[in-house]
């Protein structure tokens, strides 16, 4: 278990890119995904319990937040040759069946993830319609090691703060926990 590091992300501005969907197999840039209100990006993968525990949470955040205004992607980077559960078409089978309605991102050499300090999957990063970090945090409480509820808490009271173009307080974001990063 992992925790993402300490050093703020907040205020730093969002890293361009541009990676295949494993779904669609089109290319998707940082503009592509961005909204009128801003964009969640996403570092998250197949084999983390933690990331198993809310993907179901994860489609339902997709779903609500569809035409919010808050573009959402995911992005997977894990060395898919000592993680095969985490290669491009077994993220793609995973999208399909949780009902993934955002890119699902793989960043086979990681530049991408490492220019934005992801550490750990989950990792959740909001940007502002200026593209600037609002948010970086949990998704909420649960963890497959407790009995709390996946609700996205966390991260939509983030959001819903952001759509209605309120400030996102810094002050009580607290730091997502999972699996770290598989580099190479």
């Amino acid at each position: 278990m992992l925790r993402q590091e300490s050093e703020s992300s907040i205020g730093l501005i969002a890293a361009d890119f541009n990676l295949p969907d494993v779904v669609s197999g089109k290319s998707v840039s940082l503009q592509d995904i961005k909204g009128d209100k801003g964009a969640l990006i996403m570092f998250i993968c197949n084999h983390c319990p933690f990331v198993k525990l809310i993907e179901d949470g994860l489609a339902r955040l997709g779903q609500d937040y569809e035409t919010s205004g808050i573009g959402i992607a995911a992005i997977s980077a894990n060395d898919v040759i000592n993680y095969p559960e985490d290669s491009p078409d077994k993220m793609a089978a995973l999208a399909q069946r949780v009902g993934y309605l955002f890119p699902y991102l793989y960043d086979e050499n990681q530049q991408v993830t490492r220019a934005y300090g992801a550490v750990c999957t989950p990792d959740f990063f909001l940007f502002d319609k200026q593209l600037e970090c609002v948010y970086r945090g949990q998704f909420d409480d649960a963890r497959p090691s407790n009995n709390s509820p996946v609700t996205g808490a966390d991260l939509r009271r983030a959001m819903e703060l952001l759509i209605a173009d309120q400030p996102v307080p810094e002050k009580g974001q607290r730091p997502s926990v999972g699996c770290s990063i598989k580099w190479k």
